[in-house]
């Protein structure tokens, strides 16, 4: 099951890398979002798909499950959602202000209105 994960994470990082190296700004921010779930995927696959009880110790349960990267993974996607919010405002408001998402055509254009 992990060698299938691996995969699955290696494909959702391509995919990731060819959204972020597009030139709408929209794009870029989900390429960024897929980009940190797939990072999340990718530590709970290393963290071992296992199955065991929850660690509370108690008698007769041998196998137990560590809760550290699920906790790690819990955080992360906290700060992941933080950050998407704040690049979805900030491509709103520049979107706003030059009307356009496309990032060459945002290129040089606070040069040409100080002139």
């Amino acid at each position: 099951m992990e060698i299938l994960m691996i995969f699955v994470c290696g494909f959702l990082t391509a995919m990731s890398v060819y959204l972020i190296l597009s030139k709408s700004l929209i794009r870029i921010i989900l390429g960024t979002t897929l980009q940190t779930h797939t990072a999340n995927l990718f530590l709970i696959t290393m963290g071992g798909l296992k199955q065991g009880d929850v660690p509370i110790y108690e008698k007769g349960i041998s196998q137990y499950v560590d809760p550290i990267p699920q906790a790690l993974i819990l955080t992360a996607i906290v700060i992941s959602f933080s950050v998407t919010a704040f690049f979805l405002v900030l491509a709103f408001r520049s979107y706003k202000e030059l009307g356009t998402d496309n990032v060459e055509q945002m290129r040089g254009v606070l040069e040409s209105d100080s002139e």
